[in-house]
Parts: structure tokens; C-alpha cells; sequence
């Protein structure tokens, strides 16, 4: 379950992808198919697929306990291809972050 407070040491990582028109389904199922096989690595926690309404975006927000985990999540994705596998399904703009502030 994905955490949204601040001072927790989780990462999450937000990555938006701008797919082709009609991509959206093919790339979620393979990021569904990638966090599937990330519930095996240390300290990762959760991923949330998002699908834009306008049909060109799709957002992954996934999370792991510290940035060491997150790393280790990086290095799974890549050892097992899921990298490569998304850049034939839409462009990546990834980036870490923090919780800094929660307003309820």
C-alpha cells in the first residue's frame, strides 16, 4: 500500500510515460508484470499504475523503504530486461522523490 507522509524515508519513484495513441494497455500490463516480479526484492513496497485520460500518458508511482532498496529495485528491472521492454512501449521521464510536506 502506498505511504504519502512526510519524514518516512520512503522513495518513491514518479515516472511518466508518453505512449503512442492506443499504447496505453500494453504498457501498463508490462509495468503490472514488472512490479509483480519486484515484490521479491528487499525493501520494495508498492507500485500504483495510473492511465491518462487523454490516452498518451501513463504514470507509475512506486515506492521502496530507502534509497538503497529503491536501487536494488532499479537493478532487478534492469537484470531481468523490464527496462528495455518499456522503451519499445512509450517514452520515460523518471525521477525520486521525497515526501515534503502532506496537507490534509
Amino acid at each position: 500500500m502506498p505511504i504519502i507522509r512526510a519524514n518516512t524515508g520512503v522513495i518513491t519513484q514518479i515516472n511518466v510515460f508518453t505512449v503512442p495513441e492506443g499504447g496505453q494497455q500494453a504498457l501498463i500490463g508490462l509495468l503490472r508484470e514488472a512490479a509483480a516480479s519486484c515484490r521479491a526484492v528487499p525493501g520494495w513496497m508498492s507500485a500504483s499504475l495510473h492511465r491518462g485520460l487523454d490516452g498518451s500518458r501513463v504514470v507509475n508511482y512506486a515506492q521502496a523503504r530507502d534509497e538503497a532498496a529503491m536501487r536494488r529495485v532499479f537493478k532487478h528491472l534492469q537484470e531481468n530486461g523490464f527496462l528495455e521492454r518499456n522503451k519499445a512501449l512509450g517514452q520515460a521521464h523518471p525521477g525520486l522523490y521525497e515526501v515534503a510536506i502532506t496537507v490534509e
